[in-house]
């Protein structure tokens, strides 16, 4: 049908990309795009000023410990970016992850520490509390900010009420748990694996499929995508299972790479770091723009700082400072290329 046919101004633009990109790696390195560019440069500047202080900051182990941090954040982060790009937000993802870990080490330890039963029971509590997430905003037509700030407490209090506040078993005696948490694959460590994979069906998803269309045409203007046909109330709250499903991998992680299920330690701040991530990494608070290459670069960036702080000694709180101070950047970066008024200011 002629209908499904490129316009044809779109494809005579694309032709003439395809034309005016050189070829070769300067080739590659035009189509990063100027936000991922920007990323790169950032993240050398980063490597370089920290690998001058400190001798030991570019070694292959440091790399690996740079890596290894970042991975639960980077889960977070690529969920993040999805719930964006779709017009949503999600902020109660490190108390997700909080609330996984501690199912996943009570529900091993209560099964006869059988590792399968502690994850599976981690991901039905994930898939819940994302497609619990959905409804309200969904059905209850509550503000997405509101509703997953409501659960960001709920959350963190339903894991604090049922571990007591405590860090709960220990799994540090169970091989699959030992390799989740500190095996190795070609040299990677198995969780930076479990983050490219994730990584790369998201972006299969996102750029490849059905799906990811009807996602960014959702952000970019949900009333036309509605009037397209698009099922959007599925759509998101498909979207927010999915981010339950993947904050339950990332406390499964968490528990196996401290030995136990933690309420609130190693997942506090993990939804500022996530969002900071997916803007940095060039998505639109708006939606209907971003991809996942950004963001990974944005946690590389975000996890090379928060390690060169620490390396230096300076005091952990500085982390929260950069990271905020970068969310500030990345948000007006984007105000002043989308050409939007200032608030407050005359047009």
């Amino acid at each position: 049908m002629t209908s499904a046919a490129t316009p044809p101004a779109l494809e005579n633009t694309s032709k003439s990309t395809a034309r005016t990109r050189p070829a070769g790696p300067l080739g590659a390195i035009a189509g990063l795009g100027g936000q991922n560019l920007s990323l790169v440069g950032a993240l050398v500047a980063v490597l370089a000023v920290f690998g001058i202080l400190n001798d030991n900051y570019l070694s292959w182990n440091n790399i690996q410990v740079i890596a290894e941090a970042a991975t639960i954040t980077g889960l977070l982060a690529v969920v993040q970016t999805v719930v964006i790009i779709c017009g949503g937000l999600d902020i109660s993802v490190g108390s997700q992850a909080g609330l996984a870990s501690v199912v996943s080490a009570m529900a091993f330890t209560s099964a006869g520490s059988n590792a399968f039963t502690g994850m599976a029971a981690a991901l039905a509590v994930g898939a819940l509390v994302g497609v619990l997430n959905g409804a309200v905003i969904v059905y209850g037509r509550v503000n997405a900010t509101i509703a997953t700030l409501a659960g960001l407490a709920a959350y963190k209090g339903v894991a604090q009420l049922v571990s007591d506040g405590r860090a709960q078993g220990y799994v540090l005696n169970d091989a699959v748990f030992v390799f989740l948490g500190r095996g190795r694959i070609a040299g990677l460590p198995v969780m930076v694996w479990i983050l490219i994979l994730v990584a790369v069906a998201v972006h299969v998803l996102l750029k490849y499929t059905d799906i990811g269309r009807n996602l960014y045409a959702i952000g970019g203007n949900d009333t036309a995508a509605r009037l397209a046909g698009i099922a959007i109330n599925k759509y998101l709250v498909a979207v927010y299972a999915l981010i339950g499903v993947v904050a339950a991998v990332a406390g499964i992680l968490l528990t196996a790479r401290t030995g136990s299920g933690q309420p609130v330690s190693g997942s506090e701040g993990l939804e500022l770091k996530a969002i900071t991530a997916a803007a940095l990494g060039g998505c639109a608070l708006k939606g209907g723009k971003g991809g996942i290459g950004g963001t990974l670069l944005a946690v590389a960036l975000l996890g090379a700082l928060d390690n060169g702080l620490t390396v230096q000694g300076i005091n952990s709180f500085w982390q929260n400072v950069a990271q905020g101070a970068l969310l500030v950047v990345a948000v007006v970066v984007q105000q002043r290329r989308s050409g939007d008024r200032a608030v407050g200011l005359p047009g």
